[in-house]
C-alpha cells in the first residue's frame, strides 16, 4: 500500500450544538488525487480548514504529512500548499509581484527566488502577462496564478478548496490537466468540489452529506455499487441518490 499523506479518524467539528463535521474517517495515499465531495454546507471546507491547521477540531485525530493537526498545526501550514475558494491574490499587483510576495510569505530562501519565479510563470503559462495587473487577467489565468503561488515552496501535499468555482468548463478542464501534471511528480492533491465531472479525475473520493460520510471509493466503484444494472449511470446520478437521502 502507498504511504499515507493524510489520515483522519473520527474527525469532528462542532459549532455549539451543530456538527459541521461529524466523526469522519479516511486516508489519502501519497501521490494520488483525492476528492472530498458534497453539496454546499456539507462540511467540505470545514474539513479542509482543519487539515490545513486553520481551525481546530472539536474531536478525533488527524495527521497531514505525518504531522498532528492539533499539536503541529503551524508546522503543517509551512509544508503544504493551500488554495482557497477565493483566490488569495492581490489584484493591484502583477503576477510577478504576487509571486514575489508569496515567495516571502513561504520563507523561500532568496537564492531560489529567480528559479521559482521562472518555474511558476512557465508552468502557469503566464510569462507573457507577468507585468499586467492581476485584476485585468481572465478568471482562468488568475486561477492558474493562485495555484502557482501555492506551489512556490514545492509542497508535497496541496489542498484545493473548490478551486474551479466560477470558471467556465473549458478552463476547468485545462486546470485539471495541470493537476495531473502535478501528480506525475508525486504531489498529493486533496480537492473539494461539487462538480461531478471534475470528481471523475480523482483516483478516490469521499462523499459527505450533513457532515457525515455517505460513500467512499473510486468514482467507478461508487457508481457500480449504487447502479449495478445501469451501465449508463455516472457519478452525478450517484451523487443525487446519496445526498438526497438523509443519513441516520
Amino acid at each position: 500500500m502507498a504511504p499515507e499523506a493524510v489520515r483522519v479518524q473520527d474527525l469532528e467539528k462542532r459549532f455549539g450544538r451543530f456538527a459541521a463535521v461529524d466523526r469522519i474517517s479516511f486516508q489519502v495515499a501519497k501521490g494520488e488525487i483525492f476528492g472530498l465531495l458534497g453539496p454546499n454546507g456539507a462540511g467540505k471546507s470545514t474539513t479542509i480548514r482543519m487539515l490545513c491547521g486553520i481551525i481546530s477540531p472539536s474531536g478525533g485525530t488527524g495527521h497531514v504529512g505525518g504531522l498532528d493537526i492539533i499539536t503541529r498545526s503551524e508546522a503543517i501550514k509551512h509544508t503544504i500548499g493551500y488554495m482557497s475558494q477565493k483566490f488569495s491574490l492581490y489584484q493591484d499587483l502583477t503576477p510577478r509581484e504576487n509571486i514575489r510576495f508569496y515567495l516571502g510569505i513561504y520563507n523561500v530562501p532568496v537564492r531560489f527566488w529567480r528559479e521559482r519565479m521562472d518555474w511558476v510563470l512557465e508552468i502557469t503559462r503566464l510569462q507573457a502577462v507577468k507585468d499586467r495587473l492581476t485584476r485585468d487577467l481572465p478568471p482562468g489565468w488568475r486561477q492558474r496564478l493562485a495555484l502557482g503561488c501555492a506551489l512556490l515552496h514545492r509542497p508535497g501535499i496541496i489542498f484545493l478548496d473548490e478551486p474551479t468555482s466560477g470558471v467556465d468548463p473549458i478552463t476547468r478542464r485545462h486546470f485539471w490537466d495541470f493537476i495531473r501534471e502535478l501528480t506525475s511528480r508525486q504531489v498529493t492533491v486533496f480537492v473539494t468540489t461539487h462538480y461531478m465531472d471534475e470528481a471523475g479525475y480523482c483516483d478516490r473520493v469521499v462523499i459527505i452529506n450533513e457532515g457525515r460520510i455517505v460513500a467512499a471509493g473510486s468514482p467507478s466503484a461508487i457508481v457500480g455499487e449504487l447502479f449495478p444494472d445501469r451501465p449508463a449511470a455516472d457519478l452525478n446520478d450517484a451523487f443525487v441518490k446519496l445526498v438526497g437521502r438523509r443519513t441516520p
